[in-house]
């Protein structure tokens, strides 16, 4: 064993005001490395080398000053990084008289957001003075009575509650809604009851889906106060142990802690004994966090991560048992804060009266009219205002064409054009088609639970996603391993941490087996240690049932990962046990004391192996003296693989003849001059998807940030070997590309935007770190997803652009501040939520384009046909207020629903994202329906005149707008022929409408490049197909039905006219095809301008990463 040199270091140090003298004792064995930047959260410090004592843990008042001063050893490298921001190897202490000292000078007014920002940082003694705290008998009953009535009883703060009117109100609040409502009081003015029905159906329709989706989106406070405890332990009086109500706790409270306890509030630790607790709600991490009393933590900055000397409220102790004291409640609590941020912003009080009110009425205006919300929501509220403005521009174009002389016919006129500008089937359409994906995404393990995410998640620039259990697969893995003769030993092609039977164990490029451990005594000594020195078990799938297909596993992460690897060389514990005859002696459990766990195990001829696994930094000193150049190898591999992300476990051994039996049971002497036996290296794998997810959101022009509660190193190793990092990705080479959370919360707002690129990996993450990452992202013009599972992450997921929550490891409170769950916890279901996202955002483009066309064509005809005057001088109507309608919620509905379940096409995921600024209507977009729908109502109309001006002899009848009479027939045949075309012409519209450039004769070139491809473009989309066939269909079923055609939509059969329609569907199907090839040909050049000639790709994806 090495001896240990210590080093008595003055140091000044500054809390608020107050100046400590702080005095740092450091330790270090010559040779140890550093502890491994493993993220493993849980290494205590080492109070000896020998077993627990109690006394340096279970502390008195008295013994919690100065603690650290008798034999103190460094704390493990993990720990240390982690609460001294990797500064030296120190551990800090506050001699007596400095403790006092820092009792007096903490405000002892009970100013709680004070003494909460420094709990952690000063001794709880110094803390429960300021307090007015006793630590041996707690607070007397006046004194809880009388910071009850100030602080408050310890329970989160209610944001109202949810109200079904508030739903109901933000159903009916966008521009659309309020457009469509106005048209279905127009139409019942007019009497008109048949569209105004249809219309009311369509809003109603709307409300119902969208309530009920909604309606669960506003529990999420609900859910944080479910977390509260309800009972917990607390010493009052003259040191009366009491169970009561977690409310009824106060600042100051001393309260006891055991296993399975949820921690009633935020206090400091008084006594620890192997205290851990779960802080996944809080933190992220998914390992539990181990406490010690006895720590000071000199970061004032420092996370709820990095305050091993604290506990918050609603978390679990999962080990151990331990005395804390409160210093923050309710609303003041680490959970809190996060409850607080969820109630949203607090109104602006800022400047005068008039502005605050003028801010106010306009945010009213804009949540009423649907102006706030995600991109589509948003574009559609503003199209349905300039719809709104359109349809009343155009009333008044009519009415001034009758020169304001308004009577009966120029009344309906003037709404039947306003009417006709309106898309009444796009919110049906738009909430059909939504929530078909929806069900689409449900079946890839993605559950949306507010409608708007889905198209929004396609818009996407930026992914903030964790990386336990989300990019990683949340187990362990035995990787890699460092045998005594030098040889290193891996694991390849593993597919499941559990699974014995898949992956290969390899040495020096030779894979070995059961009979190769056997014959290398070296080999066997490693196995047989990982092997008995183990608690886990290992369960094979059942032969018998039908619910078990995989292999499952209990014990510790850790244990389970050793277990599998030997295993996998037929070398389990149970049959090594059976083989060998081994009976257990004495069992030394692993204690977070002394961070290392020893198993004895009896052969048949009496003789006794100690096997024994724990820390590098713990077993180094316990080894067989041997050279110090041994010494620094073993230290020097354990830092090279802690490096690379892995948490380094060291074994040993040690081999007892019969008359130790009696010696073994002492842990000292079972843990003395012990055996190198080897390292081996563990780490949480990545998902078999994650690596090929990333480079399709790469490839998609989309940048993955990990964000991670994990250590640096760890953090960094995974985010190379996915693929976050490496040379492909622009600019991931620079310094700003990988950082801590206290180096990224450093900075100012103005130095984060200055950066040419933000982190891609931001370790030991905090909740208030990804809201911070949020807002700079959003600064930058960026759309982002942020994943989360825990509590922390609440805030952020629903600050967030899209928030996805975690089902399987996530909390309620996440999942229901989330726009999105997926069900397996899996990376590569988002990428698959994008592609569905932007799937729906391409149809939803298709069927706007449909509709709008037919809307501009009417308008053309209408409009026009002003001109058309009948025997009394009134305009003639080209179609009739039902052909419209008819038109506009049958027809165009049923093809637009199969425009809207149109697959992905398959250069969905290989451009960059689309424009949030242009959303839904891009430029191309307005051009072609521009384009579109001129030509096609400027067909209707010249075919309306060539049926009565042209054959015709241009006498439209008398009073034909209202009900046939002898005199209108040629009026009534040619608004037929009018309608006919419009209704053909949308039908075949919905087939070129599948893609916006390319041609229907060769729509999918790379599935069927044949010159017979049409047919099966014309069959790939069922739905679509048998909507199109309805829409040719139906226009003979009105034409020739009896009293349909003349009484209902009011024109006549045609003859000759079929002519006229048939004609028209070639000059539109080539003037379409014509405007597509122009695009194309516009595209192919510009192409050619935007593509690297080295590297043969799209700049725009790649400037799109630039960017992020």
């Amino acid at each position: 064993m090495h001896a240990t040199r210590y080093r008595l270091t003055p140091a000044w140090y500054y809390l608020g005001q107050t100046r400590f003298s702080k005095y740092r004792f450091t330790a270090r064995p010559e040779g140890l490395p550093g502890g491994a930047d493993d993220g493993d959260g849980d290494p205590p410090p080492i109070p000896s080398a020998g077993s627990a004592n109690k006394s340096s843990l279970f502390l008195s008042e008295e013994s919690l000053v100065g603690v650290r001063s008798r034999s103190p050893l460094p704390l493990p490298g993990d720990l240390r990084n982690s609460i001294f921001n990797n500064t030296d190897e120190t551990v800090n202490i506050i001699p007596r008289s400095e403790a006092v000292d820092a009792a007096k000078d903490l405000t002892s007014t009970h100013d709680v957001d004070n003494i909460k920002s420094c709990a952690f940082m000063v001794p709880a003694t110094a803390l429960a003075h300021a307090l007015e705290a006793n630590i041996s008998s707690g607070l007397n009953t006046t004194t809880v009575s009388a910071r009850q009535v100030q602080y408050g009883i310890n329970k989160l703060e209610s944001s109202g509650g949810v109200t079904v009117w508030s739903i109901l109100v933000r159903q009916v609040s966008n521009s659309l809604t309020l457009v469509l409502v106005i048209a279905m009081i127009l139409s019942y003015a007019t009497l008109d009851f048949i569209e105004g029905g249809v219309i009311n159906a369509v809003i109603l329709l709307n409300i119902i889906v969208g309530f009920f989706q909604d309606y669960r989106a506003e529990q999420t406070i609900q859910s944080l106060q479910s977390l509260a405890a309800p009972m917990c332990r607390v010493v009052r009086g003259i040191g009366t142990v009491q169970t009561i109500m977690a409310t009824e706790l106060v600042p100051g409270d001393i309260v006891q802690l055991s296993v399975g306890d949820v921690v009633p509030a935020d206090m400091r630790l008084v006594e620890t004994i192997n205290l851990a607790t779960d802080e996944a709600l809080l933190t992220g991490e998914s390992k539990p966090s181990s406490k010690f009393a006895e720590v000071i933590v000199k970061d004032p900055l420092a996370k709820p991560a990095d305050r091993p000397n604290s506990v918050f409220s609603s978390t679990t102790v999962t080990r151990g048992r331990g005395i804390g004291l409160v210093y923050a409640t309710g609303m003041e609590t680490e959970l809190g804060d996060i409850a607080r941020r969820l109630q949203g912003k607090k109104p602006d009080t800022s400047g005068p009266w008039y502005l605050r009110v003028y801010r106010r009425t306009l945010a009213s205006i804009k949540n009423a009219l649907g102006l706030v919300g995600t991109p589509l929501q948003v574009k559609l509220s503003y199209f349905g205002l300039f719809l709104f403005a359109l349809a009343i521009t155009l009333a008044i174009i009519v009415f001034s064409a009758a020169l304001w002389d308004l009577d009966d016919e120029t009344l309906i006129y003037g709404i039947c054009v306003a009417v006709a500008v309106i898309p009444e089937s796009l919110i049906a359409v738009l909430t059909i088609t939504v929530a078909v994906g929806s069900t689409a995404m449900a079946k890839g393990n993605v559950i949306v639970r507010k409608m708007g995410a889905l198209e929004a998640i396609g818009g996407v620039t930026n992914i903030c996603s964790d990386k336990t259990g989300t990019l990683t697969q949340g187990k362990m893995l035995a990787r890699k391993a460092y045998l005594p003769d030098g040889r290193f030993l891996t694991v390849e092609r593993e597919t499941s941490p559990f699974d014995p039977t898949s992956g290969m164990v390899m040495v020096e490029q030779s894979r070995i087996n059961g009979s190769s451990v056997a014959e290398g005594l070296t080999l066997k000594s490693f196995f047989d240690t990982i092997a008995v020195c183990n608690l886990a078990n290992i369960v094979a799938p059942s032969a018998d049932s039908e619910g078990q297909k995989s292999w499952s596993a209990t014990g510790e992460p850790t244990e389970i990962a050793l277990q599998v690897l030997a295993m996998r060389v037929e070398h389990s514990k149970s049959q090594l046990l059976a083989h060998n005859g081994l009976s257990l002696a004495a069992e030394h459990a692993f204690d977070s004391s002394v961070k290392r766990m020893t198993v004895v195990y009896e052969n048949a001829q009496g003789n006794l192996t100690c096997f024994t696994k724990g820390a590098v930094e713990v077993l180094i000193p316990l080894l067989k003296s041997s050279s110090a150049q041994n010494t620094r190898t073993i230290a020097a591999q354990a830092d090279a693989m802690a490096s690379q992300g892995l948490r380094v476990l060291c074994l040993a051994r040690r081999d007892l003849t019969a008359s130790f039996k009696s010696d073994v049971k002492d842990r000292i002497f079972a843990e003395q001059d012990l055996t190198f036996v080897g390292l081996v290296g563990i780490y949480d794998p990545p998902r078999l998807e994650s690596a090929g997810a990333i480079k399709e959101c790469q490839a998609a022009g989309v940048s993955v940030h990990m964000l991670t509660g994990d250590h640096l190193k760890t953090a960094t190793t995974i985010a190379k070997e996915i693929g976050i990092l490496g040379r492909h990705v622009p600019k991931s080479h620079l310094a700003s590309a990988v950082m801590t959370a206290t180096e990224f919360d450093k900075l100012t707002d103005a130095e984060l935007d200055r950066l040419e690129v933000l982190p891609l990996v931001v370790a030991r993450c905090s909740p208030t770190t990804k809201v911070r990452m949020l807002d700079t992202l959003h600064r930058r013009g960026k759309y982002c997803v942020m994943t989360g599972d825990g509590v922390n992450d609440s805030p952020a997921l629903k600050g967030a652009d899209v928030g996805v929550a975690m089902g399987l490891n996530g909390s309620d409170v996440s999942k229901e501040a989330a726009d999105m769950v997926l069900t397996d916890d899996n990376f590569s279901s988002i990428v698959s939520a994008i592609r569905e996202g932007r799937r729906l955002f391409d149809n939803i483009q298709k069927f706007l384009l449909h509709l709008l066309i037919s809307n501009i064509a009417q308008v053309v005809l209408l409009l026009i046909g002003l001109a058309f005057k009948d025997r009394n001088g009134t305009s003639a109507f080209p179609l009739s207020p039902l052909e419209i309608l008819f038109a506009n919620l049958i027809t165009s509905s049923f093809l637009a629903i199969g425009l809207g379940l149109e697959e992905a096409s398959s250069d969905v995921m290989i451009r960059p994202p689309h424009s949030l600024r242009a959303g839904v209507f891009t430029k191309e977009l307005i051009i072609d329906k521009f384009i579109y729908g001129i030509f096609m109502g400027t067909l209707c109309l010249i075919s309306f005149v060539i049926v009565a001006y042209g054959v015709g002899d241009g006498d439209l009848g008398a009073d034909c707008n209202h009900s046939y009479n002898s005199t209108c027939d040629l009026p009534f045949r040619a608004r037929g022929t009018a309608y006919c075309i419009l209704t053909v012409l949308l039908s075949v519209m919905a087939w070129e409408a599948k893609h916006l450039n390319r041609s229907l004769l060769n729509m999918y070139p790379e599935e069927d490049p044949g010159t017979l491809s049409i047919f099966r473009t014309l069959l790939k989309n069922r739905f679509l197909f048998w909507a199109v066939i309805v829409g040719l269909v139906t226009p003979f079923l009105s034409i020739y039905i009896p009293v349909i055609n003349t009484v209902v939509f009011r024109h006549k059969a045609l003859t000759w006219e079929w002519g006229l329609v048939f004609s028209s569907i070639f000059l539109f199907v080539a003037w379409v095809e014509s405007w597509k090839a122009i695009k194309r040909t516009m595209r192919k050049r510009k192409g050619r301008n935007n593509v690297d000639p080295d590297k043969g790709i799209a700049l725009t994806a790649v400037s799109t990463l630039d960017s992020a």
